[in-house]
């Protein structure tokens, strides 16, 4: 095999990555125990939700404005690129307060957002209304974000894999990664079920599995699955439109009558399945937000594992051995920091001077 950077996982992350390594003239690799986006990836909700998914400010926050910015850039050279609509819609996201309890820890989270100059507006129960009259009409208030917006985490995928295989990328599907390869304090490449795949250098992008890849150095923390179910309904015609956002969960409605409920947040290691119990939590949590969900038909469910690292931070760019590069450990924000993630590590492997200080990130 002849290739320059050989990439571990072919979700969202490891297909971004790939993408803006083929921009900057490299031949990538990706191998993929599975399919391109059938895990992690395509179980997301696709909130981009740099404010109302960030608890503070810091230099996380920082990587998640800096991506969502991307955002609108991304997705139109992918839509050009592939002619794939990928479902970016601008529906801000209301973080709704049901009971006074839940309005004085909304109210603590903007302060630190109107310091740092960024826009959201807090609304009494008669503003949070008028705004989205489906709400449960006995909030207390909420928050909303009008920057925050949405994409659809399939189409996303299958833009990127697509725009992959356009400008040359190289799919090795069904494969499993078994080892490291290292050779003199180097890394080589993959040891996989077909042999030894060599390359310049290796892209660990596995999003949880990646912990399970042997040989792997000490890093900066650990990492483990957690579980998140979520569920479809589908409402035609659409009777809300923005991303209501709550203490218990999320409600995100597509503009195709789809609406996504999440998400649970369980540690049982790589089970990914769907439990009454995850159901009852979910829809509940939904129905008292949102009450005509009550109506809505139930469409599908299903689960997703989370890449969750041991301090709450992703780990991004050159690992611990020369040749070793990291770009897993996102948990809830994989969508959202997809454009920043692919451009930093892109940069950093092709030595080009970076747009975001990955320090606070290093393996």
């Amino acid at each position: 095999m002849n290739t320059d950077v050989l990439i571990v996982g072919a979700g969202v992350m490891g297909c971004a990555c790939a993408y803006r390594l083929l921009q900057a003239g490299l031949r990538v690799t990706l191998l993929e125990k599975a399919l391109p986006g059938v895990e992690s990836s395509a179980a997301a909700a696709g909130i981009l939700g740099a404010q109302s998914e960030v608890a503070g400010a810091g230099p996380f926050f920082e990587l998640c404005l800096a991506s969502r910015a991307r955002f609108p850039s991304f997705v139109q050279e992918l839509e050009e690129l592939t002619q794939i609509a990928i479902g970016y819609e601008r529906s801000g996201v209301l973080e709704v307060a049901l009971d006074a309890t839940e309005g004085h820890l909304a109210a603590g989270r903007v302060e630190w957002m109107l310091e740092r100059g960024l826009r959201v507006e807090i609304l009494d129960r008669e503003e949070a209304l008028r705004l989205e009259p489906a709400l449960q009409p006995t909030l207390v208030g909420a928050n909303y974000y009008p920057d925050d917006h949405q994409v659809d985490p399939e189409r996303l995928v299958r833009a990127l894999a697509t725009a992959v295989a356009r400008l040359g990328g190289q799919f090795l599907s069904g494969v499993q990664a078994l080892r490291l390869a290292v050779e003199q304090g180097r890394v080589i490449g993959i040891e996989s079920e077909r042999g030894l795949l060599c390359a310049g250098a290796v892209l660990i992008a596995g999003g949880a599995w990646s912990s399970r890849l042997a040989g792997m150095p000490a890093l900066r923390t650990t990492l483990q699955p957690v579980a998140g179910q979520i569920v479809q309904l589908e409402s035609r015609p659409a009777f809300f439109r923005h991303i209501v956002y709550g203490f218990k969960g999320y409600i995100v409605p597509r503009s195709d009558g789809r609406i996504l409920l999440g998400s649970t947040l369980e540690d049982r290691g790589f089970d990914k399945a769907v439990t009454c119990a995850g159901l009852h939590q979910i829809t509940g949590m939904a129905m008292e937000m949102v009450p005509g969900l009550r109506q809505a038909r139930l469409e599908r469910t299903w689960s997703g594992l989370r890449p969750a690292s041991g301090d709450n931070l992703p780990l991004l760019g050159a690992g611990p051995l020369p040749g070793l590069f990291l770009a897993t450990g996102h948990y809830r924000n994989g969508i959202l920091l997809t454009p920043m993630t692919a451009e930093a590590i892109a940069a950093q492997i092709v030595g080009t001077p970076l747009a975001v200080d990955l320090t606070p990130f290093h393996p």
